[in-house]
């Protein structure tokens, strides 16, 4: 969203409000004014050989950068260049969310009955690869360290999910009714998965294949996305030969209502591009793709 954005009667604390919509737009909202109906899912497996080279290049200079680490990167460069990703839907109103976020659970160990921690990343406009991979290093050695402090929704879940029925059932339905007016306290905003750009799930480091994963009508999120785990797989080239190519699979859950077919092709087409010439992911986030590359 511009920096130099004004806030106008109608914005929300966390996101501003976008008007003069198209007919069609605003129909769809009132046809399906919720969330968890109104999804479109794409399974689309993403070519990530020359990431891979480019990890290992990495690796050999010493810096220890993940796939995780690398679609963080450029899921973040796609929200940026792409920002009508970066919209919701809430109260048959539609919004821009004023920073990019990606958020994620992190176990604290690696065990079955682990406690996992709700993780956001705030994308800035100047962050590339290595602040990202940063960033998520020390996000995730905080908890697991235990030196960082429980708090926002990670603490409110604590004291919220072990009220009896009698007075947990009516406090959230509160929250929830909160939440669809756009007031609910910043305390439970914080680190809350539904108040991101995007929810994102790494199966792949659990050795498991992308999912269909549903949407929650709760919060401000409109896309979900799953890894797989990255496999050696054989393709047939343009020039029919076949070709063992690095291939990762990604679930992705979206809203349908924040934009049509065409742009949510064409922005997964820009995050394989991405993948295709990592080096771009060392740019900062915001700095701009010539689009006409990407079919």
């Amino acid at each position: 969203m511009d920096k130099n954005y004004k806030r106008k009667f109608g914005d929300l604390k966390y996101a501003r409000r976008i008007r003069n919509l198209k007919g069609m737009e605003q129909l769809n909202m009132d046809l399906k004014p919720n969330r968890s109906v109104s999804y479109v899912y794409i399974n689309q497996k993403m070519d990530v050989t020359k990431l891979a080279e480019y990890l290992d290049k990495k690796k050999a200079e010493g810096k220890h950068i993940t796939y995780f680490h690398a679609f963080l990167a450029g899921i973040g460069r796609t929200y940026h260049l792409r920002p009508r990703l970066n919209y919701f839907i809430s109260n048959r109103h539609l919004y821009e969310h004023n920073d990019v976020s990606i958020a994620f659970t992190a176990k604290v160990s690696f065990d079955d009955y682990a406690e996992e921690m709700m993780t956001i990343v705030p994308i800035e406009d100047n962050d590339n690869i290595f602040t990202i991979s940063e960033k998520v290093v020390n996000m995730v050695s905080a908890f697991r360290d235990k030196k960082a402090v429980k708090e926002g929704a990670n603490s409110a879940i604590d004291v919220v999910g072990k009220l009896p029925n009698i007075i947990r059932v009516p406090l959230v339905g509160f929250l929830k009714f909160l939440d669809k007016k756009g007031h609910l306290p910043s305390s439970l905003i914080k680190d809350n998965l539904y108040y991101s750009s995007i929810i994102v799930s790494n199966l792949g480091s659990i050795k498991c294949g992308a999912i269909h994963h549903n949407m929650n009508d709760f919060g401000c999120c409109s896309a979900l996305a799953t890894m797989g785990e990255v496999k050696d797989e054989e393709i047939i080239d343009e020039k029919g030969k076949k070709q063992i190519r690095k291939i990762c699979e990604f679930g992705i859950n979206l809203d349908e209502r924040i934009g049509d077919g065409y742009y949510f092709s064409k922005s997964v087409h820009l995050l394989q591009y991405l993948f295709d010439n990592p080096e771009l992911l060392e740019e900062d986030s915001n700095a701009q793709v010539k689009i006409e590359e990407v079919r």
